[in-house]
């Protein structure tokens, strides 16, 4: 399974956002500059993300977007599902020996509990120093 740039700027912005969170709304065009990433994308994602209520946006000369709901409330899952889809490692795992089929499933769960058990709160507070000793978050 790989996860495109929909899903990893994605969730930059939800990242950035949660950073931020408290503080009024945040520009895309801050989070791109911050991240050197095309301003035009990033208008492309954030409308799946509003749709599906995570994020709020806010017109006017100081506006942007907040998120919806307080950082912690708020997954990668949450993030990934709705610009990437249904979490799964393998089409038609249905048609697989059975062996295979367990083993497609294990790793589809294992992946569901990292990205459900990883909030926009824990990746907005992580840093070089708190990290984690052979824990990464690739997916």
């Amino acid at each position: 399974m790989k996860i495109s740039t929909k899903g990893r700027y994605g969730l930059t912005i939800m990242i950035e956002l949660a950073k931020n969170y408290g503080e009024g709304p945040t520009s895309l065009k801050t989070i791109a500059q911050a991240n050197d990433l095309s301003e035009h994308y990033l208008e492309q994602l954030i409308a799946p993300l509003r749709n599906a209520g995570l994020v709020k946006s806010i017109r006017g000369a100081y506006g942007g977007y907040i998120l919806s709901d307080i950082p912690s409330k708020i997954t990668a899952g949450d993030v990934l599902r709705v610009l990437e889809g249904p979490i799964t490692p393998v089409e038609g795992i249905e048609d697989e020996e059975p062996a295979k089929r367990e083993l497609w499933i294990r790793i589809r769960d294992a992946i569901k509990d990292v990205i459900d058990n990883t909030t926009l709160e824990d990746l907005a507070s992580h840093s070089e120093d708190n990290e984690m000793e052979g824990y990464m978050f690739y997916i």
